[in-house]
């Protein structure tokens, strides 16, 4: 027997499993209504684990797992279609269409905007280019940001949430928790930075580093050829600040060249990052919900139970619906037992079906469920 009557005995078997797992989503669509009808849960873990008996009874060894695999795949697929027949609007689909519809055209050219750090950082220039003439006010933390969004000080913040190079700032992930917020816009920022000095100092001179911790991994492979003293600041513009106001002659402070022109200092070296194709992602937050015109990119966070196959259950969903998900984050939950929050960014039109049903699916199951929004990111 060749590779070809090979290839053919599989497509007349994937033939027949089509028409099969046709019947079975048919028959599944009618336990919906039944179940619809008679105010029943659509997740049934004791009729699972009779099926899984069942189905993985007869098989060799080998074979087990994948069969268990392959069950709870259509487990999933099912409660999908179910759930969708049972509860075709969530009220979150309608708060996405309701926002949606009342989210004027464009972003306004003008807006008050918490940034963290002073004049020159690299978020003052992130809120720059997502606004041609915002009101900024300077916070001293991340926290801060947040706080004069929540209490209505601003009606925007600009946070960065990762970079190619030195990964996520974790603790803008670590407050999005305790924070109740909307994402309504997000920029990659390219970051170019420099080795800043006060004049007459020299590159010899240097025995101490100043800047954001983000800024100094990035620059990490120059740092180690200086072999000197590194410390962590707030932010790369407070750390220039703090540099030029030192009056010393033997530290430096990395950060952009706009830093230089504000606070006095020269230019040592510049391009000190660890490689050139080093960008940070900025989000743009508000307190209320808003969804512009061709938002692609949504995002939310939720707890997993702990437990095997938890996270291979949720995104089987995604494979299911057609979605692509293009970061998943972890961060352990204060306080609990080995217990994560997880944060999704998904790339799919903010009017897909699909996307609204994976959200409201979720959302149902999940004991904590957090829509972030849906949004443009350039």
């Amino acid at each position: 027997m060749d590779i070809k009557e090979l290839r053919n005995d599989i497509d007349r078997i994937d033939g027949e499993l089509t028409k099969l797992f046709k019947e079975r989503m048919e028959i599944a669509a009618n336990i919906a209504k039944y179940k619809k009808e008679n105010h029943l849960p659509v997740f049934n873990k004791e009729r699972e684990r009779e099926v899984l008996c069942s189905v993985t009874a007869g098989m060799p060894d080998e074979l087990q797992g994948y069969t268990k695999t392959l069950y709870e795949t259509i487990f999933n697929v099912s409660r999908s279609h179910q759930k969708r027949i049972i509860n075709p609007q969530s009220s979150l689909s309608k708060l996405i269409e309701d926002v949606t519809a009342s989210t004027p055209c464009e972003r306004p050219d003008r807006a008050v905007v918490a940034c963290q750090g002073v004049e020159g950082a690299y978020a003052q220039f992130a809120c720059d280019k997502m606004f041609p003439y915002p009101s900024i006010v300077y916070c001293r933390g991340f926290n801060d940001v947040f706080k004069a969004v929540d209490s209505g000080l601003c009606r925007y913040g600009v946070l960065p949430v990762e970079n190619s190079t030195a990964g996520t700032v974790n603790k803008v992930y670590d407050l999005m928790k305790e924070h109740k917020f909307y994402i309504v816009h997000s920029l990659k920022l390219f970051i170019r930075h420099s080795l800043l000095a006060p004049e007459g100092v020299e590159l010899s001179d240097i025995k101490e580093v100043f800047s954001h911790e983000q800024a100094l991994n990035q620059c990490s492979e120059f740092l180690a050829s200086l072999g000197v003293k590194i410390t962590p600041c707030e932010n790369t513009a407070v750390a220039a600040k703090m540099v030029a106001a030192s009056g010393r002659k033997d530290c430096a402070s990395i950060g952009s060249k706009e830093s230089a022109e504000l606070y006095g200092l020269k230019v040592l070296k510049t391009g000190v990052q660890n490689t050139d194709n080093n960008y940070t992602r900025f989000i743009c937050i508000s307190k209320k919900p808003e969804i512009y015109p061709g938002a692609k990119k949504t995002s939310f966070m939720m707890t997993i139970p702990h437990e095997p196959g938890s996270l291979y259950n949720i995104l089987s969903r995604f494979a299911a619906l057609g979605l692509n998900m293009t970061k998943l984050e972890s961060r352990p939950i204060p306080g609990s037992n080995f217990e994560f929050m997880f944060y999704f960014d998904i790339d799919a039109s903010v009017y897909s079906d699909n996307l609204k049903a994976l959200l409201s699916e979720l959302e149902n199951d999940s004991e904590q469920f957090s829509y972030l929004g849906s949004y443009t990111e350039e």
